[in-house]
């Protein structure tokens, strides 16, 4: 039976990958003192919208459900709307986050789908002292898994300024249009613009770094360059960059790697009366671009007629932190089963083993063997 489309199960190396990177993050997350928490995957449907833009892509993409109460439910899409509940009992600065299934009712293709697993990172009450914290968090993370890639940064509030400069009313539908710069033909971009009188804004973000130090909110872009400094971060002002999502009112940050679709995101925006800034990526999404390699020793422990010495050696290898796993068919069987696993070390445990209480570890690539001193009791 297949999955369903944007669907998919991982078995193997592949669920491996996924578990590392997941590791990875979630020990970053903790060096930088962020603190875990756990919220459902359905909330109820009026919530999950949130009062966020009808016309925001997330929004149009949410999984409806009705339980038997007749409930109106939804999957979450996103982690950072249920901050909005759980903030209201925290003290501020509060540092959050948060691994977890999402789901998305949207077109798939080989780096996009209806499930994956997101990986969240939130300070509520955050200043731009704490958005270089994060982009910090997150750059660890990408070296961590061997990811080259380049932050991208804007500011909505700076995106405003302009287009009030420019006397466009319908601001939030012009930065949307803008939001497609790097999906869509220029001059289908310029055309949809056109239609909130704002096809000057292509002509302007076009400009120079240096043109846009006359706005005042680009000083927010050059206090978060500063910052990031001090993190050893370098990061690029990219005046295209809009963030569709109308929530966002300042900062905006994407991270890009050798995949044309952006491998992090996130940015400022309100909870309650606190400023929140976050980021987030998905674990799939890191897959089809990290480098590491997973190299993850494993023992198969082969008991020939040795039950209860194999399960002991297995325990003590346990203790030691070694990956074990006890096989007891046939030893012809056994070599089939490690190259099916991985698992590139063999150990034989037979009568004259336990004997002399000595046992060889084969190295099945190498072919090396090396004897395995065990406690004597």
């Amino acid at each position: 039976m297949e999955t369903v489309k944007g669907f998919k199960d991982k078995t193997g190396m592949e669920a491996q990958k996924a578990s590392l990177i997941r590791k990875v993050a979630e020990q970053t997350f903790e060096k930088y003192n962020f603190q875990e928490i756990e919220t459902p995957i359905i909330e109820y449907e009026e919530f999950v919208r949130g009062g966020t833009d009808e016309g925001d892509d997330a929004i149009s993409e949410i999984f409806k459900l009705e339980d038997r109460g007749k409930r109106k439910l939804a999957l979450r899409y996103e982690l950072t709307f249920q901050l909005k509940r759980i903030a209201r009992l925290q003290k501020i600065p509060f540092k959050r986050f948060q691994i977890g299934p999402v789901f998305r009712d949207e077109p798939t293709s080989q780096n996009r789908f209806r499930q994956f697993t997101q990986c969240d990172i939130d300070t509520i009450g955050a200043t731009i002292k704490d958005q270089a914290e994060i982009l910090a968090a997150v750059t660890d993370i990408l070296k961590a898994l061997k990811i080259n890639s380049t932050i991208y940064v804007n500011n909505k509030k700076l995106l405003n300024e302009i287009l009030e400069e420019q006397k466009v009313k319908d601001k939030t539908a012009a930065i949307r249009e803008l939001d497609k710069y790097d999906k869509l033909p220029e001059k289908e971009v310029k055309e949809n613009l056109k239609k909130y009188n704002a096809e000057k804004l292509l002509e302007i973000v076009k400009q120079p770094e240096e043109y846009f130090k006359k706005y005042q909110a680009y000083q927010e872009i050059l206090e978060l360059k500063k910052y990031c400094s001090y993190y050893g971060i370098k990061i690029q002002f990219q005046s295209t960059l809009a963030r569709g999502l109308s929530y966002y009112t300042g900062n905006v940050f994407e991270i890009k790697s050798e995949i044309k679709e952006t491998i992090c995101a996130g940015g400022t925006y309100p909870v309650g009366n606190a400023t929140a800034t976050g980021i987030s990526f998905s674990i799939e999404r890191m897959m089809a671009v990290s480098n590491i390699l997973i190299d993850i020793e494993k023992i198969l422990i082969v008991s020939l007629n040795e039950d209860k010495k194999a399960i002991q050696l297995s325990k003590q290898l346990r203790q030691q932190g070694k990956n074990v796993s006890v096989f007891f068919g046939k030893p012809n069987k056994a070599f089939d089963y490690a190259k099916t696993y991985g698992i590139k070390k063999i150990v034989f445990v037979g009568k004259k083993e336990c004997e002399k209480k000595k046992f060889l570890i084969k190295d099945l690539q190498t072919g090396k063997e090396i004897i395995l001193a065990v406690n004597k009791k």
